[in-house]
């Protein structure tokens, strides 16, 4: 069966919308990103007390405004998009959706979550295609498939440091519990494995800390293990990304079919759907 050519405008709105090689898309980009910054700002300012007492009529007013703009854009991109379902489905579907949707539901009665606007933010994402910080975007990308790869391996380290905290742990509880068994804080295994933790990674809250000379002397054995094995991690994720071959991609463009962005800059079809582009 024959498809109909779609309309010459909803070609150009997705060419404004969805992409960024045009003037009209790079500006439709600026534009769409300040308001994410100022509609996130509202939402944070207006849980300030006395901001919201002073501005509260202004930062709802603000707040139903950039809604109705987000209302709007997102109707435009259900229209110019080839597959709607497949846009409404995807990541940055559901988050589209979810920056307006939370306003309208706290608006019709149904309780105060207009917090959860503040997800909006996610859509800051997109300032790297407005940018063109294309190797930003490949540096995730080899940084993502880095630590896929070595995973195997940080299953492993996490298994080591669990059994290293664990036997640090209930040490620390019994050295602690022989000394003064009733005069300690750490009361159980549990909480000392908290400690041992807390420890270990360096971050030291002082809420828990050993009495006993011999517990200190643990406490300073743990902190050195936990210098020494901070590194580890990052040596495994470093050694894979050198093997990654990096590749020439673009942001900008994104397909109309599948919405996947990141190609070859000289690809005629998407990588992934393998429609034309």
């Amino acid at each position: 069966m024959k498809h109909q050519p779609r309309a010459l405008w909803r070609d150009k709105l997705y060419e404004v919308i969805f992409e960024a090689d045009t003037r009209a898309g790079q500006w439709f980009d600026i534009g769409l990103l300040i308001a994410i910054l100022i509609s996130v700002s509202v939402v944070c300012l207006e849980t300030v007390e006395d901001l919201d007492r002073v501005y509260g009529r202004w930062f709802y007013h603000a707040e139903w405004t950039l809604t109705v703009l987000f209302t709007i854009e997102y109707v435009l991109r259900v229209v110019c998009v080839r597959r709607p379902l497949g846009y409404a489905l995807s990541f940055y579907g559901i988050v589209d959706l979810l920056s307006f949707l939370p306003t309208y539901i706290s608006g019709f009665g149904f309780g105060r979550v207009g917090s959860f606007a503040v997800i909006r933010s996610f859509r800051l994402l997109r300032v790297f295609r407005v940018l063109k910080l294309i190797h930003l975007t490949s540096e995730s990308e080899d940084l993502a498939s880095a630590v896929w790869r070595a995973r195997g391996k940080i299953v492993v380290f996490l298994a080591v440091v669990f059994i290293t905290v664990t036997i640090a742990g209930t040490s620390m509880y019994e050295v602690e519990r022989l000394h003064n068994p009733n005069d300690t804080q750490f009361t159980s295994i549990p909480q000392s494995i908290y400690w041992a933790i807390v420890t270990m990674t360096t971050v030291g809250y002082g809420d828990i800390v050993p009495q006993t000379t011999l517990g200190k002397m643990l406490s300073a054995l743990l902190i050195l293990v936990g210098y020494s094995l901070i590194i580890v991690p990052t040596g495994f994720v470093s050694a894979e990304a050198v093997n990654i071959r990096r590749k020439q991609d673009t942001l900008t463009q994104t397909c109309p079919y599948c919405l996947v962005e990141g190609h070859q800059t000289d690809a005629v079809f998407c990588r992934v759907c393998g429609r034309p582009l």
